[in-house]
């Protein structure tokens, strides 16, 4: 039984992790952590796959500065759609995670 309320507590803790992403971090925070991830995923990859990885990080980067420039970036456009991000806590996401 001990074994299975451990179970429960780590999808507790992940279901907490997705209603923060979703339901309480603005979209620029989201965009941040995915960019992050990104990156620090094509060095590794890089390093342990194939060299050609690094590529990915190159294109994250020119997109962070035109993004910069222009006011356009397709992972807010992306996310907007999904409906994740909205930033106003509590009850957002049409009642799903209140």
């Amino acid at each position: 039984m001990a074994m299975g309320s451990k179970k429960v507590e780590g999808l507790a803790c992940v279901n907490a992790y997705v209603y923060i992403l979703i339901c309480v971090m603005k979209t620029e925070g989201i965009i941040r952590i995915l960019a992050g991830v990104l990156v620090l995923s094509s060095v590794v990859l890089s390093r342990l796959v194939h060299p050609n990885w690094i590529l990915l990080a190159a294109f994250v980067g020119a997109n962070l500065i035109q993004s910069a420039f222009t006011g356009f970036c397709p992972a807010e456009s992306l996310l907007r759609r999904m409906g994740v991000g909205s930033g106003k806590g509590g009850g957002c996401c049409g009642g799903a995670c209140s």
